[in-house]
């Protein structure tokens, strides 16, 4: 690479610009940490073409020698800044640039952004452009801007801190003991106890809640090393999962989560990592349901007494009938009812109730079965930071936000039939608004992936459960 001299930089400038004044600075400091000081030179004058084209013509004369051309304006006076650019010999090895702008303040979130066109197969170029910027603590965005690709460095890499798994075994150990006290509770058929000694009773029959706490277990660690193997396959920064224990009925857990400490680097990553954790539960949730059912039995529904029935879903509609060769809860009469209308409106409103029917009698693993299923449709729920949000994402892009209106909307109309709703309407309310944006947003997803995202909107219609719980009183 030619060496340029100043009086090269002068007459090079001298072509665009009727230079009144020139101040020399220092190219040791980089330009993107101190816009005042880390440039070569600075002319002031006036532009004898426009901006555009005089920005264009002196990029044509300095690229080559890894110096860029900052053309600015102020006050009516214009500046031109040439500054030592390590990046734009990097990236027209794989892009071709149309318009490069350096920021212009040193506060500025990033450094430069090339417009232009990738050459090159997304994925490499992304890799190898990143792994040779990364040096230079500066991290790598692909974007898409004015019907045109975008390269967008910004100052700083992320360096994800140490996780303590000492935390993460505290809280499964402690998940643990939750689950298999609300099993012991919800399973409990001794002698009927007064209050206080029948919380010392069941601490000390605590183990027989094993069937229900393996069942939750096994399908909750499913899900959750599902996204975490996902993530280290793809060599992304994840934590191990965190389980939240809440020893009061249902579950006894509010479910578990990983972190993923780094943005995923392209829509393909965002995927594999979350749709693996649901795929993997949900086979794992199936599993139980069905071997729960074949030791479930059916019963008549008392009238005379309160009744707590969990939700339909399709798939736990369908399972059930599977088992048991019945449509359950089965009300006693259809009466003079559509039977399609009939369960169209007890899936989605639970009336009218079915008193004096019969239904499931469910064991403790098909509880956990069934809970497994209703996580794995809330996760899915197409919104912000769930799984759901990240499917919806890759399919539409940014596309997507638009859908959360309606999905406030419906789940607060769903609110009217199960009071819980309202509360996920505003969890999404607060926390729907972002996405998991990936580093490369030009990487599409393939042909499998999109089927397999598909997939995931599937299960969730297949899987979601308008009145997970239901309280039903005794006439009169």
């Amino acid at each position: 690479m030619d060496q340029l001299s100043n009086e090269d930089f002068s007459k090079r400038v001298a072509d665009v610009m009727d230079i009144e004044d020139v101040t020399w600075g220092e190219p040791k400091i980089p330009y993107w940490q101190s816009p005042e000081k880390g440039y070569i030179v600075r002319f002031r004058g006036n532009l004898r073409m426009d901006r555009s084209q005089a920005s264009d013509r002196l990029g044509d004369e300095f690229t080559r020698h890894q110096i860029s051309a900052i053309v600015q304006e102020a006050q009516g006076r214009h500046s031109i800044i040439l500054i030592q650019d390590p990046f734009s010999g990097i990236i027209s090895e794989f892009f071709s640039i149309e318009k490069t702008q350096w920021a212009e303040e040193a506060n500025s979130s990033y450094i430069v952004r090339f417009l232009g066109r990738l050459e090159q197969d997304s994925i490499l170029a992304y890799d190898q452009i990143s792994a040779r910027v990364a040096e230079k603590e500066v991290t790598l965005l692909f974007r898409r801007e004015e019907g045109r690709h975008a390269v967008i460095l910004l100052k700083g890499r992320n360096r994800p801190g140490r996780s303590n798994p000492w935390l993460n075994l505290v809280l499964f150990l402690l998940t643990v003991l939750s689950t298999l006290y609300i099993g012991a509770i919800s399973f409990y058929d001794g002698p009927q106890l007064e209050q206080g000694e029948f919380y010392t009773v069941l601490l000390q029959r605590i183990w027989t809640g094993w069937p229900f706490a393996l069942g939750l277990l096994s399908i909750l660690l499913a899900h959750e090393f599902g996204h975490y193997f996902a993530g280290r396959i793809h060599k992304a920064a994840v934590t191990l999962p965190y389980f939240i224990p809440l020893p009061i009925p249902p579950f006894g857990t509010l479910g578990a989560f990983i972190q993923l400490k780094d943005p995923p680097k392209n829509k393909r990553v965002l995927l594999d990592i979350g749709v693996a954790g649901p795929l993997a539960g949900l086979v794992v949730a199936i599993v139980v349901l069905l071997i729960g059912l074949s030791n479930s039995e059916v019963h008549a529904l008392s009238t005379d007494d309160a009744l707590m029935l969990e939700g339909n879903s399709i798939l736990y509609f369908v399972s059930k009938y599977l088992v048991f060769g019945e449509l359950l809860p089965a009300p006693e009469t259809y009466g003079n009812a559509n039977p399609v209308l009939f369960w169209v409106r007890y899936f989605f409103t639970g009336s009218p109730p079915p008193l004096g029917g019969r239904d499931v009698l469910i064991h403790p693993l098909a509880l956990a079965g069934w809970g497994g299923v209703l996580v794995t449709s809330l996760n899915l729920i197409p919104a912000g930071q769930l799984d759901g949000g990240h499917l919806i994402y890759v399919l539409l892009g940014r596309k997507a936000r638009r859908l959360r209106p309606y999905i406030l909307i419906a789940l607060f109309i769903l609110g009217f039939a199960w009071n819980g709703w309202w509360l996920w309407a505003l969890i999404i309310y607060m926390l729907g608004r972002v996405f998991a944006e990936p580093l490369d947003q030009i990487t599409e997803l393939d042909s499998r992936r999109r089927a397999i995202a598909i997939l995931g909107l599937i299960i969730f219609a297949l899987t979601f459960t308008p009145i997970p719980l239901q309280v039903i009183l005794p006439p009169g």
